[in-house]
């Protein structure tokens, strides 16, 4: 596997894993279709944040992640379903951390989605709180708090 920082021209991609991978979870097409527009990632996006990445395998991309400064925050980590379980996330997680390190970043956040979670107290993120979704207010979503070592 190969991890390179994103290129414009795979935003599509990107839009296609993110939202793949929200309705691995079983959200209702309802759900699914009033977060589409958060799900999806623009060629702008990708120029304006040089903190977009992509994991590759066999030349296709298989999962992607991007980084905010000011302040820290994990913005988005998603995987095609298909490659999910198979230990993509814990190598994506790892790539996360080493570029943070290298970024002189001691500590970040990730407004998580509630079914994530687990995978990141696993990795060894603690819950700080909760937040409002930005597309659901109504809806907290569990606020994580992650110290780079």
């Amino acid at each position: 596997m190969n991890t390179r920082k994103a290129e414009p021209n795979d935003a599509f991609v990107l839009s296609d894993i993110a939202y793949k991978s929200k309705a691995y979870w079983g959200y209702s097409d309802e759900f699914l279709e009033a977060c589409k527009e958060e799900l999806t990632i623009t060629e702008e996006d990708i120029i304006k944040s040089p903190m977009y990445y992509v994991i590759e395998k066999d030349n296709q991309i298989i999962g992607f992640d991007s980084f905010k400064c000011d302040p820290n925050k994990l913005e988005n980590l998603f995987i095609n379903p298909e490659f999910i379980g198979q230990g993509i996330g814990k190598q994506i997680w790892q790539d996360i951390l080493h570029r943070a390190k290298d970024f002189g970043i001691i500590e970040f956040t990730i407004d998580s989605d509630p079914y994530a979670e687990g995978f990141y107290l696993k990795m060894g993120a603690v819950r700080i709180g909760s937040i409002p979704s930005t597309v659901f207010p109504d809806r907290d979503l569990p606020l994580m708090k992650v110290e780079v070592k």
